[in-house]
C-alpha cells in the first residue's frame, strides 16, 4: 500500500508543485486549501501532513494542535512548510510536537529528502499491531528507576503511565538510555536520531531536549549539558 500524504496550503500553485513532485516519488497525495477543509477529511488514513501556517481563520498551528490532541491522529507526523522563518516561529512549531519545519521558498529536492527522513523515523517507531508479524526479534524493555521504554510497543512510561512523546523525543530518549553516562556531541546525536540527509540545526536539538526534560519530570535533570561538548544521560546528577 502506497504512503498517503496530505498537503494543506492556501496557495494552489504550491500544492500543485508539491503534489506533482511527491507523486513522482511514488506517494499518493491529496491537497486541502485550508485547515478547515482538511479537518473535514478523514485524516487517519494519511501517513504525513505537510502544512502551511498562515491560512484563513485557522492557522497551521491550530491544525497541528487539533491533530496532536486526537488519539486517531496524534502519531501522524507533521511537517510545517511556511514563509515564517523567524526562530520563534520555528520553536513554536517544534513545541507543538511537529516533526520538521521547512521555510519558503524551498528547494524541492530538500523537501523530498526531509519527507523521506520524517517517514523513516515514523515507520521505525510505529507500534506493532496485534495482528501484525514482528519484523525482528523481541527487544527487552529499557528501564531507569520508574522510567521504562517499551521498544517493541514504541512507548515510554513514567511511573507506570504512558508519556506523550513525539517520535524525535522518543528517539532521543531511547538513544540516551541505551548509552548512559557519556556525553555526545550534537553531531553524534544527529547521526543517531536524524539518519539520512535531513538538515538539522543546533537549535532543533536544543529545543527537543529542553521539551523532553520537561516531560521527564524528576528525571529531567538526568539529561545533562556539558557546555562546548554536548548532552548525555547520567544515572546520577550528584
Amino acid at each position: 500500500m502506497r504512503i498517503r500524504i496530505l498537503v494543506i496550503d492556501d496557495e494552489e500553485s504550491l500544492c500543485d508543485i508539491l503534489k506533482f513532485n511527491l507523486e513522482k516519488e511514488g506517494y499518493e497525495v491529496d491537497c486541502a486549501y485550508s485547515a478547515e477543509e482538511a479537518l473535514e477529511m478523514n485524516l487517519s488514513v494519511y501517513q504525513l501532513f505537510i502544512v502551511d501556517i498562515m491560512m484563513g481563520r485557522l492557522s497551521g498551528f491550530d491544525f497541528a494542535k487539533r491533530v496532536k490532541n486526537d488519539p486517531a491522529t496524534e502519531n501522524i507526523p507533521i511537517m510545517f512548510c511556511s514563509a515564517l522563518n523567524g526562530e520563534d516561529d520555528m520553536v513554536m512549531g517544534l513545541n507543538i510536537g511537529t516533526d520538521d519545519y521547512i521555510t519558503k521558498p524551498f528547494v524541492i529536492g530538500v523537501v523530498l529528502a526531509r519527507v523521506r527522513a520524517v517517514l523513516r523515523r515514523s515507520q521505525a517507531t510505529q507500534p506493532i499491531g496485534l495482528n501484525q508479524p514482528r519484523a525482528g526479534a523481541y527487544e527487552p524493555d529499557i528501564t531507569f528507576k520508574n522510567l521504562r521504554i517499551d521498544r517493541n510497543g514504541k512507548t515510554c512510561y513514567l511511573n507506570g503511565e504512558p508519556m506523550s512523546l513525539t517520535r524525535t523525543e522518543f528517539d532521543i530518549l531511547l538513544f540516551f538510555l541505551s548509552h548512559r553516562n557519556r556525553i555526545y556531541s550534537r553531531e553524534e546525536i544527529i547521526k543517531q536520531v536524524w539518519p539520512g540527509d535531513v538538515v538539522v540545526t543546533n537549535r532543533t536539538i536544543d529545543t527537543n531536549i529542553a521539551r523532553l526534560r520537561r516531560k521527564l519530570g524528576e528525571y529531567g535533570s538526568n539529561i545533562v549539558t556539558r557546555l562546548g561538548f554536548g548532552y548525555g544521560f547520567k544515572e546520577t546528577t550528584a
